[in-house]
């Protein structure tokens, strides 16, 4: 069964996003980051250029002809997808192909309106019989 972690409390959704993807990758995980539009998609994607500033995270979209060996796609799209180990997820909705995935892990901002949409999630989690997790990284370092 998919295992749900909740990190919230993000004061930078991108940087978390870079820092989970950082130590996933340096444990051979591989990531899916489903954006909410291509838009923020393509701003994740510039943001990974130079963070971490002392490395480099290998990514693109999922139609790529190397997705399968790239270790982060960052996508908006629900179809194709070339890894089944770790999906984020950055939009309001749950992602309807996440039970194909190891683990889901949703980051939740400090908006009032990002915080109500991951509630509902969470709660669609929770009565589908998944162990749902939450992390207050509020006073934690990147």
């Amino acid at each position: 069964m998919t295992r749900v972690d909740f990190f919230f409390n993000v004061q930078n959704k991108a940087m978390h996003v870079a820092s989970l993807s950082s130590r996933a990758t340096q444990r051979g995980r591989k990531l899916m980051v489903l954006a909410p539009t291509q838009q923020a998609a393509e701003q994740l994607g510039v943001f990974l250029w130079s963070n971490p500033p002392t490395g480099f995270l290998p990514h693109c979209h999922a139609t790529h002809p190397r997705a399968a060996e790239t270790p982060v796609i960052i996508d908006w799209r629900h179809d194709p997808l070339p890894h089944d180990d770790i999906l984020i997820n950055l939009d309001s909705q749950h992602p309807p192909f996440f039970s194909r995935f190891r683990r889901l892990i949703e980051i939740v901002g400090l908006e009032e309106e990002d915080r109500a949409a991951a509630r509902e999630r969470y709660r669609f989690y929770r009565d589908r019989g998944y162990e749902v997790r939450t992390f207050d990284v509020s006073g934690a370092a990147l």
